[in-house]
């Protein structure tokens, strides 16, 4: 063999072997991205006896309460009642498998990702008295779309979507249930007997024909069944903003109107509403609550309606 060929064979050898190689790194690190993104921060049936989760932002504190199955905001001393199903999304944001990639494993890195621990904001999750996920939240990353996260006792850090942000950050009042009448299947739009509403002197009554609507009170000649049963809807549905720890729910300012939901199984349930206040808001109180809400007046303007807009167009 001429040492030309020689040469050329040489040169064709160290090619294929640096492309091998480049070709196992690649594979090895993309093998290692996919791995990563399988990531959960808790497993589920570790979360499914979650019983307690606060959160602290340094600037308030959130705790919320499992309570015979049922989820409440422990806040000023008061246990308040929860949204069960945002609750449960929050916790699914750590069950579920998701690209949480390795940004690093040094604990000199932490204080470039706002993962100093008096600097960070918290989540600690329990179970049965037991600590399951302890969680530091740290800075977002220059796009603003992701957020950088490491347990407490960790050094790994992580980043992903940053999703997490608005339940932590959010005003408690976020976490509330604020809906006048509990949901549940025995008082749906299905379980409504019976509608009476009181404003100013005059009653309307709504009351269920098998699947239709008679209604009373009002002149309707010609009734829109559609309309009537989105309106129930949106009564049933009513929300307040936030609740009233001042006004005691047996307070007199509960004489201007009230509404009576009249269900299939004999339950029956009063809201009884206050008068606008000056900041254009009215108070709400609910027979069988402790509770009184604070209504926005563009909610009550929703409950309080007119013959016309009952009538076919």
């Amino acid at each position: 063999m001429t040492f030309k060929n020689r040469f050329i064979f040489l040169v064709s050898a160290i090619t294929l072997l640096v492309l091998a190689y480049t070709a196992s790194y690649i594979f090895s690190a993309e093998r290692g991205n996919a791995a990563s993104a399988q990531y959960v921060w808790l497993d589920r049936k570790l979360a499914a006896n979650t019983d307690k989760i606060v959160i602290n932002t340094g600037l308030q504190t959130v705790e919320l309460l499992k309570r015979d199955n049922s989820w409440h905001v422990l806040n000023n001393g008061i246990l308040y009642p929860a949204r069960n199903t945002r609750i449960e999304d929050f916790i699914g944001i750590f069950t579920k498998k998701s690209a949480w990639p390795v940004r690093s494993s040094s604990a000199s890195s932490h204080d470039k990702f706002g993962l100093i621990s008096e600097k960070s904001s918290r989540v600690t999750v329990y179970g049965g008295n037991a600590v399951i996920l302890d969680l530091l939240l740290g800075d977002s990353d220059i796009t603003g779309r992701e957020i950088y996260l490491r347990k407490f006792a960790n050094n790994e850090v992580r980043s992903g979507e940053n999703d997490i942000v608005s339940y932590v950050n959010g005003p408690v009042n976020n976490w509330f249930n604020l809906a006048l009448i509990p949901e549940s299947r025995e008082t749906g739009i299905d379980s409504v007997q019976r509608l009476t509403v009181y404003n100013n002197g005059e009653t309307q009554v709504f009351s269920r024909n098998n699947r239709e609507w008679t209604v009373s009170g009002i002149n309707v000649e010609n009734p829109d069944f559609n309309s009537i049963e989105n309106y129930i809807r949106t009564v049933l549905n009513t929300e307040g903003d936030n609740f009233a720890d001042s006004v005691n729910p047996n307070d007199p300012i509960f004489n201007k109107s009230r509404i009576i939901f009249e269900f299939g199984n004999g339950k029956v349930i009063t809201v009884r509403l206050s008068e606008l206040d000056e900041t254009n808001r009215s108070f709400a109180s609910v027979s069988g609550s402790e509770f009184v809400y604070s209504v926005p007046s563009w909610v009550t303007a929703r409950i309080f309606r007119t013959a016309k807009e009952f009538e076919k167009k």
